[in-house]
């Protein structure tokens, strides 16, 4: 028995802060004095608060510490591992209150949270099976191979009211439904990990902390619509996730809970990893099994669907991989208790990767009905540099932007549609009084044309069309007919594309149009970007009450469009002038004025 643990995150954003090292350095110093014996320390997965990493946690105390440095571990394995004396200065702010150490779930960015997908991430050693099990895993496959019929497992997921959280928000068992009552010699479970949004690692980071609940997800999916064989379709690029369900599929394997007769119940299941090479378009559920089956991932028309025509042509369920990880709790709990949290039609939680213009970037999990205000304002501490809020943007490229008259919005996929966004996957981009609306537009759209497949002319020539009206605009070359033509072009990309893709490709356009109409026509008819960010409407100059004659500003300019003599004020040539903004970020007395 160790009598402490020493939790450090091991997910991709605290891996890539150095938490490796730490946990090296950890290892050694514990060593070296002799505790080895008695302390533990466990690579786990997120903690959520990314902003702060790396991030480690010493239980029994629940000391958290966050942004450790290797120089720092000398001091908390001697002071705190070995003398009982907390770190204090080295402690998360907020886990402090008049000097005494609080629970991490009493800090303002945790307290709203309720957490379910993520309920052991961060909590148990993702590499090791005993700990999923310690916390009830796999009971609720032995519960549904023993105790329920498939039929009763729909029917459970049915009343819980789970709906999809790869973006569509379909409802689950209704999903599962179909698939069962399809007639086949085989049928197949798929899990989509395929996670592509900008800024978004939600599924990854599920994988990476409780991989375990994925593989019993879908081992419950295919007892219930009678599949025996099941495909995790994962991006190449998250090599930590990859690695971990790996670990995670043999365990299972040897400890019985996939591979022939399952619990003694005659119920057969395997689960395999396909690759993905990084295509956006693969999110799409046919793309994704036409990419499994070895082909270019391209979607196919619809009808049939998956549930009827999926994976090499036979009846298939496909989740993502948050969806999942709420099912087994389901199972085990009930549907009542699922149903009991969110709102009307939006049950249960939503996780989202919280990024952008704000203090606590991070992953949270908030039940359905949380409003907007709540996630940027309390949970994730408002906007740096005493900057105001002007739009969130959920869903990704497939979503829309909140404007900040709607901040009051509760979150969940009805009120998100009927304001011109959607859920997405669950990326959640917060912005600020300097971000450019025609810009982030442009951004989205430079992602779609690029990811496109190219198989329908609506989603690969419309996109494309877009994009370049939006450029020229940004450059303030557009005309007010050009708004026209982005809404007439934008609605008949929605109504024709052939996939998600393109038909919701169009949505960071329509709601920059709806919202922030005035930032356009300030491209348009003054030329200028109301945000200065548009390198093209831009213009710098030099305050001459402000400017010192310092001459770091023309010492660093790469055009030489800066002149002037020691201890006079300067000037910048414009027509030299490359916009690139060395300048002002060098000047040391804010004489560099941006226009």
């Amino acid at each position: 028995m160790y009598r402490s643990h020493v939790l450090v995150c091991g997910g991709t954003g605290c891996t890539s802060s150095g938490s490796g090292r730490i946990v090296e350095a950890l290892e050694k110093e514990i060593a070296a004095a002799g505790l080895s014996e008695e302390v533990k320390v466990v690579k786990t997965g997120c903690f959520g608060l990314c902003a702060l990493g790396p991030i480690m946690i010493v239980y029994p105390e629940g000391a958290f510490y966050s942004m450790v440095k290797e120089k720092d571990i000398p001091e908390i394995v001697s002071e705190h591992l070995l003398k009982g004396r907390i770190v204090k200065r080295l402690l998360y702010s907020e886990t402090v209150k008049e000097d005494e150490v609080q629970s991490l779930s009493q800090t303002q960015f945790y307290s709203k949270q309720l957490r379910v997908a993520l309920r052991n991430c961060g909590v148990i050693d993702p590499e090791n099976i005993n700990e999923y099990i310690a916390y009830d895993g796999y009971q609720a496959l032995g519960k549904v191979l023993t105790e329920m019929t498939p039929q009763q497992v729909i029917d459970t997921i049915k009343a819980s009211g789970l709906r999809g959280r790869g973006g569509a928000g379909f409802p689950t068992g209704t999903k599962w439904s179909f698939a069962a009552a399809s007639v086949a010699d085989q049928k197949y479970v798929c899990c989509n990990a395929d996670e592509g949004d900008p800024g978004a690692f939600m599924d990854r980071s599920v994988l990476e902390g409780d991989p375990h609940v994925v593989i019993e997800a879908m081992a419950i999916a295919g007892y219930a619509i009678g599949a025996t064989q099941g495909y995790v379709y994962i991006r190449a690029e998250y090599p930590i996730a990859v690695k971990r369900l790996s670990i995670a599929i043999e365990q299972a394997r040897e400890m019985g809970m996939l591979g022939k007769n399952i619990f003694g119940s005659g119920f057969d299941f395997n689960l395999e990893i396909r690759l993905g090479a990084g295509a956006f378009v693969c999110g799409e559920e046919t793309a994704l099994m036409t990419s499994i089956e070895g082909h270019r991932g391209e979607p196919r028309p619809r009808p049939p669907f998956p549930a009827v025509k999926g994976l090499f042509g036979k009846p298939t369920v496909l989740n993502n991989v948050e969806t999942y990880a709420n099912v087994p709790r389901i199972i085990l709990k009930g549907a009542d208790w699922f149903a009991s949290m969110g709102t009307e039609k939006s049950k249960g939680t939503k996780v989202f990767a919280l990024g952008g213009k704000i203090h606590n970037t991070g992953l949270v999990e908030i039940p359905m009905g949380t409003t907007l205000r709540e996630i940027v304002e309390e949970i994730g501490g408002g906007i740096p540099n005493g900057k105001k809020f002007k739009a969130a943007q959920t869903g990704g490229p497939s979503g829309g932007c909140i404007p900040a008259s709607l901040i009051d919005t509760p979150i969940d996929y009805d009120n998100l549609i009927a304001i011109g966004s959607m859920m997405g996957s669950g990326g959640l981009i917060v912005m600020d009084e300097d971000t450019c609306m025609v810009d982030i537009a442009k951004f989205f759209l430079e992602f779609t044309v690029d990811e496109s497949c190219g198989k329908c002319t609506p989603c690969r020539v419309g996109t494309k069309r877009l994009y370049e009206i939006l450029d020229k605009i940004s450059k303030g070359k557009g005309e007010m007919e050009d708004l026209d033509r982005l809404v007439e072009l934008a609605n008949y990309i929605k109504s024709n594309s052939l996939c998600g893709l393109g038909q919701t490709a169009p949505n960071p356009v329509l709601s920059t149009l709806r919202y922030f109409k005035d930032e356009y026509i300030a491209h348009i008819k003054d030329k200028t970007c109301p945000a200065g960010v548009c390198k093209e409407l831009l213009t710098y100059s030099i305050d001459p009450e402000k400017c010192k004659g310092c001459t770091l500003c023309a010492r660093v300019c790469p055009a030489d469009a800066i002149s002037g003599t020691v201890k006079n004020p300067h000037k910048i040539d414009r027509n030299k002038c490359l916009k690139c903004g060395a300048c002002m970020e060098k000047c040391r007395f804010g004489a560099i004025v941006k226009n």
